[in-house]
């Protein structure tokens, strides 16, 4: 299968990443985790392959992940995991939002204020 075939191959478990709402890279930057500029050359990961962040989406459809050792939200400042939590889980939803939608630029993939500070940087 020739390279372009193959889709997204996932840096942790080498299978294919197949649906964007299951992309840890997608996930990272619709919440701006990740510059614009790196999106093409950064690696990909299933949600579940990076249980740090994932831990943090809390949403009915996604299965909740526990990390355990020095990463574990349980571990962390609450103020931390809620504000985590809310960013996490609204990027989450924006990937489903997202899915069968035509014609948007990947700029505008992001959330509202990711959107907007990308532009005041490009300032």
């Amino acid at each position: 299968m020739a390279k372009c075939e193959e889709g997204y191959l996932c840096d942790v478990c080498g299978a294919d990443v197949e649906e964007m709402t299951d992309s840890d890279l997608y996930l990272r930057f619709v919440i701006g985790m990740l510059d614009p500029e790196v999106l093409h050359t950064t690696r990909e990961r299933h949600l579940r392959c990076n249980p740090a962040l994932a831990q943090f989406i809390v949403d009915p459809p996604f299965e909740p992940v526990v990390v355990e050792g020095p990463f574990d939200k349980r571990e962390l400042d609450a103020e931390f995991v809620r504000e985590r939590e809310e960013l996490v889980t609204r990027g989450f939803r924006r990937l489903q939002e997202l899915v069968g939608v035509q014609d948007m630029a990947i700029t505008d993939y992001p959330l509202p204020e990711i959107i907007e500070r990308n532009r005041q940087s490009a300032q």
